[in-house]
């Protein structure tokens, strides 16, 4: 992964994560595998590899266009409208516990 080949990232945003596991599925008793952080308004989702892809809902209701990753020891980001991962040196990293 490189720098971002999108536009919709901002390195200096500093977006607080919404909770500490999938939003939606902790509202609905649901389960997930891997966690995501939208970049534009903190909003935690799971991964398409859960069975409900919330993060990957999210962004269809929203049209928000980038996720980091909320794993420990992960930094990539997705840029859905692009399609491109990539990593943002120096930007905040996020990680549930």
């Amino acid at each position: 992964m490189t720098t971002p080949a999108c536009g919709h990232a901002d390195p200096a945003a500093a977006v607080t994560p919404g909770a500490d596991g999938c939003q939606d599925s902790l509202a609905t008793g649901g389960r997930w595998e891997h966690l995501r952080r939208c970049a534009t308004c903190g909003h935690v989702g799971c991964s398409d590899r859960s069975p409900n892809r919330h993060a990957t809902a999210h962004f269809a209701r929203t049209g928000h266009p980038v996720i980091q990753s909320f794993e420990p020891g992960e930094d990539w980001w997705w840029c859905y409208v692009d399609e491109v991962a990539f990593e943002l040196p120096g930007a905040p990293s996020y990680a549930h516990s």
